[in-house]
């Protein structure tokens, strides 16, 4: 998958999830997720063991978003729209953990520019992360924050640049155990040859 692909499907996803959520759908968001999910393993180019760090980076993503959102719904500093268990599961709902899957498919393509920068990756948390949550609220109304809406938004600021940092550190450590190979560890040295034994023929 392309960088350009990459880029697009992530969003294609977050506009799904987000415009589906505010017509009180989950599912668009989540089928959009696992179409690009899909797509992704099976036209990116990667080794077996490249493959397996994005599904690691995702596991990674979805325990963020479960803390982060899970933490803000059961607060009650946000209302979530679209969530079918709500306010028996005090969780997030499924379509913004499908934008976090997919965010974390982003990492080593379409957003490789944060891999060992952890200060730019925090500062796009902090302020892009929030600034997302405040886009699906006034846009489509996703997402609601409870009065007063700066302790929301503080959380955000918080949780958000936590989880980008940690997420493209794992991504670069990852990605270079990843890459070596076997076959690329110098072999040893041979023995040096002796030379004759004073029991060998001349």
């Amino acid at each position: 998958m392309s960088f350009w692909a990459n880029a697009i499907g992530y969003q294609f996803v977050w506009f799904s999830a987000v415009i589906g959520a505010g017509r009180g759908l989950w599912w668009p968001g989540v089928s959009a997720a696992v179409v690009f999910v899909l797509l992704h393993f099976a036209l990116c180019r990667q080794t077996p063991a490249q493959r397996g760090v994005d599904a690691r980076l995702m596991l990674v993503a979805l325990v963020c978003g479960l803390i982060m959102d899970g933490s803000l719904a059961r607060s009650g500093l946000a209302d979530y729209a679209a969530d079918p268990l709500a306010p028996q599961s005090g969780g997030p709902p499924l379509w913004i953990l499908s934008i976090w899957a997919s965010f974390a498919l982003t990492l080593r393509h379409s957003m490789t520019f944060l891999l060992g920068r952890p200060l730019i990756a925090l500062l796009l948390g902090a302020i892009g992360g929030p600034l997302a949550y405040l886009g699906a609220e006034r846009g489509w109304g996703a997402v609601v924050f409870a009065d007063p809406r700066w302790m929301a938004i503080i959380a955000l600021v918080v949780g958000w640049a936590i989880a980008i940092p940690l997420l493209t550190t794992l991504a670069s450590r990852w990605s270079s155990r990843a890459t070596v190979s076997p076959l690329s560890t110098p072999m040893p040295d041979p023995m040096p040859d002796p030379g004759p034994t004073p029991s060998d023929p001349p």
